[in-house]
Protein backbone atom coordinates (compact mmCIF):
# COMPACT_ATOMS: atom_id res chain seq x y z
CA UNK A 1 0.00 0.00 0.00
CA UNK A 2 2.80 2.44 0.87
CA UNK A 3 4.44 1.88 -2.50
CA UNK A 4 1.17 2.83 -4.23
CA UNK A 5 0.76 5.97 -2.13
CA UNK A 6 4.37 7.02 -2.69
CA UNK A 7 3.81 6.79 -6.45
CA UNK A 8 0.62 8.87 -6.21
CA UNK A 9 2.34 11.49 -4.06
CA UNK A 10 5.29 11.79 -6.45
CA UNK A 11 2.92 12.38 -9.36
CA UNK A 12 0.59 14.91 -7.71
CA UNK A 13 1.92 16.19 -4.37
CA UNK A 14 1.01 19.86 -4.87
CA UNK A 15 -2.58 19.20 -5.88
CA UNK A 16 -3.01 16.58 -3.15
CA UNK A 17 -2.09 19.15 -0.48
CA UNK A 18 -4.87 21.47 -1.70
CA UNK A 19 -7.35 18.59 -1.57
CA UNK A 20 -6.26 17.67 1.96
CA UNK A 21 -6.80 21.26 3.16
CA UNK A 22 -10.31 21.28 1.65
CA UNK A 23 -11.00 17.91 3.27
CA UNK A 24 -10.01 19.19 6.72
CA UNK A 25 -12.32 22.20 6.32
CA UNK A 26 -15.25 19.94 5.36
CA UNK A 27 -14.60 17.60 8.30
CA UNK A 28 -14.42 20.54 10.72
CA UNK A 29 -17.94 21.60 9.68
CA UNK A 30 -19.42 18.10 9.98
CA UNK A 31 -20.71 18.39 13.56
CA UNK A 32 -21.86 22.03 13.40
CA UNK A 33 -25.36 21.23 11.98
CA UNK A 34 -25.88 18.79 14.87
CA UNK A 35 -25.41 21.60 17.39
CA UNK A 36 -27.96 23.73 15.53
CA UNK A 37 -30.35 20.76 15.45
CA UNK A 38 -29.93 20.26 19.19
CA UNK A 39 -30.61 23.93 19.89
CA UNK A 40 -33.69 23.97 17.64
CA UNK A 41 -35.25 20.91 19.31
CA UNK A 42 -34.52 22.19 22.81
CA UNK A 43 -35.87 25.61 21.87
CA UNK A 44 -39.15 24.08 20.64
CA UNK A 45 -39.58 22.20 23.93
CA UNK A 46 -38.72 25.20 26.13
CA UNK A 47 -41.22 27.53 27.80
CA UNK A 48 -40.19 30.68 25.91
CA UNK A 49 -40.49 29.65 22.27
CA UNK A 50 -39.57 32.53 19.94
CA UNK A 51 -40.14 32.65 16.20
CA UNK A 52 -37.21 35.02 15.71
CA UNK A 53 -34.87 32.73 17.63
CA UNK A 54 -36.09 29.74 15.62
CA UNK A 55 -35.54 31.61 12.33
CA UNK A 56 -32.04 32.61 13.40
CA UNK A 57 -31.09 29.04 14.29
CA UNK A 58 -32.57 27.69 11.03
CA UNK A 59 -30.73 30.31 8.97
CA UNK A 60 -27.45 29.54 10.71
CA UNK A 61 -27.87 25.81 10.13
CA UNK A 62 -28.67 26.34 6.44
CA UNK A 63 -25.66 28.63 6.01
CA UNK A 64 -23.32 25.97 7.42
CA UNK A 65 -24.89 23.29 5.21
CA UNK A 66 -24.46 25.46 2.10
CA UNK A 67 -20.83 26.23 2.96
CA UNK A 68 -20.11 22.54 3.50
CA UNK A 69 -21.79 21.60 0.19
CA UNK A 70 -19.83 24.29 -1.67
CA UNK A 71 -16.54 22.96 -0.27
CA UNK A 72 -17.56 19.40 -1.20
CA UNK A 73 -18.36 20.53 -4.74
CA UNK A 74 -14.94 22.16 -5.07
CA UNK A 75 -13.24 19.12 -3.59
CA UNK A 76 -15.12 16.75 -5.91
CA UNK A 77 -14.27 18.82 -8.98
CA UNK A 78 -10.56 19.10 -8.18
CA UNK A 79 -10.27 15.41 -7.19
CA UNK A 80 -12.13 14.34 -10.34
CA UNK A 81 -9.97 16.39 -12.71
CA UNK A 82 -6.81 15.23 -10.93
CA UNK A 83 -7.94 11.62 -11.37
CA UNK A 84 -8.51 12.16 -15.09
CA UNK A 85 -5.10 13.76 -15.46
CA UNK A 86 -3.46 10.78 -13.78
CA UNK A 87 -5.42 8.38 -16.03
CA UNK A 88 -4.01 10.23 -19.04
CA UNK A 89 -0.50 10.08 -17.57
CA UNK A 90 -0.67 6.31 -16.93
CA UNK A 91 -1.97 5.66 -20.44
CA UNK A 92 0.77 7.79 -21.97
CA UNK A 93 3.45 5.87 -20.08
CA UNK A 94 1.99 2.50 -21.06
CA UNK A 95 1.78 3.62 -24.69
CA UNK A 96 5.43 4.68 -24.70
CA UNK A 97 6.39 1.37 -23.10
CA UNK A 98 4.49 -0.56 -25.79
CA UNK A 99 6.20 1.52 -28.51
CA UNK A 100 9.64 0.86 -27.01
CA UNK A 101 9.01 -2.87 -26.92
CA UNK A 102 7.78 -2.88 -30.52
CA UNK A 103 10.76 -0.89 -31.78
CA UNK A 104 13.22 -3.13 -29.97
CA UNK A 105 11.54 -6.23 -31.37
CA UNK A 106 10.76 -7.63 -27.93
CA UNK A 107 7.65 -9.72 -27.54
CA UNK A 108 5.01 -8.61 -25.06
CA UNK A 109 1.46 -9.52 -24.13
CA UNK A 110 -0.63 -7.27 -26.34
CA UNK A 111 -3.92 -8.27 -24.74
CA UNK A 112 -2.63 -7.47 -21.26
CA UNK A 113 -1.28 -4.11 -22.44
CA UNK A 114 -4.62 -3.30 -24.09
CA UNK A 115 -6.54 -4.14 -20.90
CA UNK A 116 -4.12 -2.07 -18.81
CA UNK A 117 -4.45 0.99 -21.05
CA UNK A 118 -8.24 0.80 -21.43
CA UNK A 119 -9.51 -0.37 -18.04
CA UNK A 120 -6.83 -0.76 -15.37
CA UNK A 121 -5.36 2.71 -15.97
CA UNK A 122 -8.80 4.25 -15.46
CA UNK A 123 -9.40 2.41 -12.19
CA UNK A 124 -6.01 3.40 -10.77
CA UNK A 125 -6.30 7.01 -11.93
CA UNK A 126 -9.76 7.51 -10.45
CA UNK A 127 -8.59 6.08 -7.16
CA UNK A 128 -5.49 8.27 -7.12
CA UNK A 129 -7.57 11.45 -7.46
CA UNK A 130 -9.09 10.99 -4.01
CA UNK A 131 -6.46 8.72 -2.46
CA UNK A 132 -5.58 11.26 0.24
CA UNK A 133 -8.56 13.59 0.44
CA UNK A 134 -11.30 10.96 0.66
CA UNK A 135 -10.03 9.26 3.83
CA UNK A 136 -9.19 12.65 5.40
CA UNK A 137 -12.79 13.83 4.92
CA UNK A 138 -14.32 10.65 6.31
CA UNK A 139 -11.92 10.13 9.23
CA UNK A 140 -12.20 13.82 10.08
CA UNK A 141 -16.00 13.56 9.99
CA UNK A 142 -15.92 10.57 12.36
CA UNK A 143 -13.66 12.43 14.80
CA UNK A 144 -15.77 15.58 14.58
CA UNK A 145 -19.16 13.89 15.06
CA UNK A 146 -18.11 11.34 17.71
CA UNK A 147 -16.24 14.09 19.55
CA UNK A 148 -19.36 16.27 19.52
CA UNK A 149 -21.63 13.46 20.77
CA UNK A 150 -19.14 12.59 23.53
CA UNK A 151 -18.89 16.21 24.65
CA UNK A 152 -22.68 16.51 25.02
CA UNK A 153 -23.27 13.04 26.54
CA UNK A 154 -20.26 10.72 27.09
CA UNK A 155 -22.40 7.56 27.34
CA UNK A 156 -23.92 8.12 23.93
CA UNK A 157 -20.48 8.91 22.54
CA UNK A 158 -19.15 5.58 23.82
CA UNK A 159 -21.91 3.71 21.99
CA UNK A 160 -21.06 5.56 18.78
CA UNK A 161 -17.35 4.82 19.19
CA UNK A 162 -17.93 1.16 20.09
CA UNK A 163 -19.62 0.64 16.71
CA UNK A 164 -16.42 1.47 14.82
CA UNK A 165 -13.98 -1.06 16.30
CA UNK A 166 -15.82 -4.33 15.47
CA UNK A 167 -16.51 -3.10 11.95
CA UNK A 168 -12.79 -2.50 11.39
CA UNK A 169 -11.98 -6.02 12.63
CA UNK A 170 -14.60 -7.62 10.37
CA UNK A 171 -13.35 -5.73 7.30
CA UNK A 172 -9.68 -6.53 7.94
CA UNK A 173 -10.45 -10.24 8.20
CA UNK A 174 -12.74 -10.44 5.18
CA UNK A 175 -10.65 -8.21 2.92
CA UNK A 176 -7.55 -10.38 3.20
CA UNK A 177 -9.51 -13.18 1.58
CA UNK A 178 -11.10 -10.89 -1.01
CA UNK A 179 -7.65 -9.58 -2.04
CA UNK A 180 -6.61 -13.09 -3.04
CA UNK A 181 -9.67 -13.35 -5.29
CA UNK A 182 -9.03 -9.90 -6.82
CA UNK A 183 -5.47 -10.79 -7.85
CA UNK A 184 -6.60 -14.15 -9.19
CA UNK A 185 -9.39 -12.57 -11.26
CA UNK A 186 -7.08 -9.97 -12.82
CA UNK A 187 -4.49 -12.61 -13.78
CA UNK A 188 -7.11 -14.93 -15.27
CA UNK A 189 -8.68 -12.06 -17.24
CA UNK A 190 -5.30 -10.95 -18.57
CA UNK A 191 -4.48 -14.50 -19.64
CA UNK A 192 -7.79 -14.86 -21.47
CA UNK A 193 -7.33 -11.48 -23.17
CA UNK A 194 -3.84 -12.41 -24.34
CA UNK A 195 -5.17 -15.60 -25.94
CA UNK A 196 -7.91 -13.67 -27.72
CA UNK A 197 -5.24 -11.75 -29.66
CA UNK A 198 -3.79 -14.90 -31.18
CA UNK A 199 -4.67 -15.98 -34.69
CA UNK A 200 -5.67 -19.55 -33.76
CA UNK A 201 -8.81 -18.39 -31.92
CA UNK A 202 -10.74 -21.52 -32.84
CA UNK A 203 -8.08 -23.75 -31.29
CA UNK A 204 -7.97 -22.00 -27.92
CA UNK A 205 -11.68 -21.11 -27.61
CA UNK A 206 -12.28 -23.99 -25.18
CA UNK A 207 -9.41 -22.85 -22.94
CA UNK A 208 -10.71 -19.27 -22.90
CA UNK A 209 -14.21 -20.46 -22.07
CA UNK A 210 -12.80 -22.42 -19.13
CA UNK A 211 -11.04 -19.28 -17.91
CA UNK A 212 -14.31 -17.36 -18.06
CA UNK A 213 -15.74 -20.05 -15.79
CA UNK A 214 -12.82 -19.52 -13.41
CA UNK A 215 -13.54 -15.78 -13.34
CA UNK A 216 -17.19 -16.49 -12.51
CA UNK A 217 -16.23 -18.83 -9.67
CA UNK A 218 -13.74 -16.30 -8.29
CA UNK A 219 -16.36 -13.55 -8.32
CA UNK A 220 -18.89 -15.85 -6.65
CA UNK A 221 -16.51 -16.46 -3.75
CA UNK A 222 -15.86 -12.71 -3.49
CA UNK A 223 -19.59 -12.05 -3.23
CA UNK A 224 -19.92 -14.56 -0.38
CA UNK A 225 -17.24 -12.86 1.68
CA UNK A 226 -18.27 -9.28 0.91
CA UNK A 227 -22.01 -9.79 1.47
CA UNK A 228 -21.46 -11.72 4.71
CA UNK A 229 -19.27 -8.89 6.01
CA UNK A 230 -21.89 -6.34 4.92
CA UNK A 231 -24.59 -8.25 6.83
CA UNK A 232 -22.56 -8.18 10.05
CA UNK A 233 -21.80 -4.46 9.62
CA UNK A 234 -25.51 -3.69 9.17
CA UNK A 235 -26.32 -5.64 12.36
CA UNK A 236 -23.79 -3.52 14.27
CA UNK A 237 -25.27 -0.28 12.88
CA UNK A 238 -28.78 -1.34 13.83
CA UNK A 239 -27.70 -2.31 17.35
CA UNK A 240 -25.98 1.06 17.76
CA UNK A 241 -29.12 2.99 16.81
CA UNK A 242 -31.27 1.00 19.25
CA UNK A 243 -28.62 1.41 21.97
CA UNK A 244 -28.49 5.19 21.65
CA UNK A 245 -32.29 5.50 21.66
CA UNK A 246 -32.64 3.26 24.73
CA UNK A 247 -29.82 4.83 26.76
CA UNK A 248 -30.82 8.33 25.66
CA UNK A 249 -34.42 7.63 26.64
CA UNK A 250 -33.44 6.51 30.13
CA UNK A 251 -31.19 9.55 30.58
CA UNK A 252 -34.04 11.87 29.56
CA UNK A 253 -36.41 10.13 32.01
CA UNK A 254 -33.83 10.53 34.79
CA UNK A 255 -33.32 14.19 33.93
CA UNK A 256 -29.64 13.67 33.08
CA UNK A 257 -29.91 14.92 29.49
CA UNK A 258 -32.38 16.66 27.18
CA UNK A 259 -34.37 15.56 24.16
CA UNK A 260 -32.30 17.72 21.82
CA UNK A 261 -29.11 15.89 22.80
CA UNK A 262 -30.69 12.49 22.09
CA UNK A 263 -32.02 13.68 18.72
CA UNK A 264 -28.62 15.13 17.80
CA UNK A 265 -26.86 11.92 18.90
CA UNK A 266 -29.24 9.82 16.78
CA UNK A 267 -28.63 12.06 13.78
CA UNK A 268 -24.91 11.94 14.51
CA UNK A 269 -25.03 8.16 14.50
CA UNK A 270 -26.52 8.31 11.01
CA UNK A 271 -23.76 10.74 10.04
CA UNK A 272 -20.99 8.37 11.15
CA UNK A 273 -22.53 5.36 9.42
CA UNK A 274 -21.87 7.03 6.06
CA UNK A 275 -18.16 7.72 6.69
CA UNK A 276 -17.71 4.29 8.26
CA UNK A 277 -19.25 2.56 5.25
CA UNK A 278 -17.14 4.73 2.93
CA UNK A 279 -13.90 3.98 4.77
CA UNK A 280 -14.67 0.28 4.66
CA UNK A 281 -15.27 0.48 0.91
CA UNK A 282 -12.20 2.70 0.54
CA UNK A 283 -10.01 0.18 2.34
CA UNK A 284 -11.25 -2.50 -0.01
CA UNK A 285 -10.52 -0.20 -2.95
CA UNK A 286 -7.01 0.51 -1.65
CA UNK A 287 -6.34 -3.21 -1.30
CA UNK A 288 -7.63 -3.97 -4.80
CA UNK A 289 -5.74 -1.08 -6.42
CA UNK A 290 -2.54 -2.00 -4.61
CA UNK A 291 -2.67 -5.38 -6.31
CA UNK A 292 -3.52 -3.82 -9.69
CA UNK A 293 -0.65 -1.33 -9.29
CA UNK A 294 1.84 -4.11 -8.61
CA UNK A 295 0.56 -6.05 -11.59
CA UNK A 296 0.83 -2.95 -13.78
CA UNK A 297 4.42 -2.36 -12.70
CA UNK A 298 5.25 -5.74 -14.21
CA UNK A 299 4.37 -4.32 -17.64
CA UNK A 300 7.12 -1.70 -17.38
CA UNK A 301 9.82 -4.32 -17.00
CA UNK A 302 12.88 -4.07 -14.76
CA UNK A 303 13.27 -0.28 -15.11
CA UNK A 304 9.89 1.44 -14.49
CA UNK A 305 11.65 4.65 -13.34
CA UNK A 306 12.51 5.35 -16.98
CA UNK A 307 8.85 6.22 -17.68
CA UNK A 308 8.20 8.37 -14.60
CA UNK A 309 8.48 11.77 -16.29
CA UNK A 310 6.31 10.90 -19.26
CA UNK A 311 2.96 12.65 -19.12
CA UNK A 312 3.85 14.42 -15.87
CA UNK A 313 1.57 17.46 -15.51
CA UNK A 314 1.89 18.15 -11.78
Amino acid sequence: MFKLYRAIWRASAGRQIILIVLSIAIAALAAVPLEFQRDIVNHLTSDDVSGDRLLLLGSGMMAVILLSLALKWLLGYRAGTLGEDLIRMIRQRLLVRATDLTESGESFRKGTMTTAISAEAEELGKFAGGAFSDPVVQIGTLISVIGYISSTQPGLGMIAFSMIVPQIVIVLISQRKVNVFVAERVRILRGATDKLTTEQIDQIATDIDAQFDEIFETRRKMFLWKLSAKFLLSVINGAGTVGILMLGGYLVLDGKTDVGTVVAATSGLTRIQGPTAFLIAFYRQVSANRIKYELMLELFGPNPERYRRIGHHS
